[in-house]
């Protein structure tokens, strides 16, 4: 009997779903977004829910405990900087799941799961304006240039 047992099988032997979680994981945070499953993409997001906390804490020995778990050592690098300094104020709900429709194969139906950072739309106003006022400056000066010839 299944009595409080929260993992889903999804079908396959333990070390090949450990091993495939570990994989869609690096996926994740490597990409911000990767598209599976709707079952496996809920068991997807305890797992990544479980990292980014330790990412959060940011010691040695939660660096190791998620070493386990991500094997690139670049993608290790960008959770526990990029990924741990976003949501450094957020508890908790790192990840959306968004239902994508059906796969065209086998009608499986398939999810979007994504991590949730906040994009900062005020940079590129900034570097928007200073190139407008630049261009502006430099085409005022070369029609002073040529005028002055």
């Amino acid at each position: 009997m299944r009595h409080r047992r929260s993992t889903p099988k999804l079908g396959v032997k333990t070390a090949h779903r450990k091993a495939m979680m570990s994989n869609m994981v690096t996926s994740l945070i490597d990409h911000g977004q990767i598209q599976t499953t709707v079952t496996r993409a809920k068991a997807l997001v305890p797992v990544v829910s479980r990292l980014v906390t330790l990412a959060k804490r940011g010691d040695v020995h939660a660096r190791r405990l998620a070493a386990t778990t991500v094997r690139d050592k670049a993608v290790l690098r960008k959770l526990f900087g990029e990924v741990a300094g976003e949501f450094k104020d957020r508890n908790g709900g790192y990840t959306r799941v968004v239902k994508s429709g059906f796969r065209k194969g086998d009608g499986a139906s398939l999810a979007i799961v994504q991590l949730i950072m906040e994009k900062k739309a005020e940079e590129p106003d900034k570097k928007k304006e200073k190139t407008t006022k630049k261009t502006a400056k430099t085409s005022a000066g070369k029609k002073e240039a040529k005028g002055s010839n």
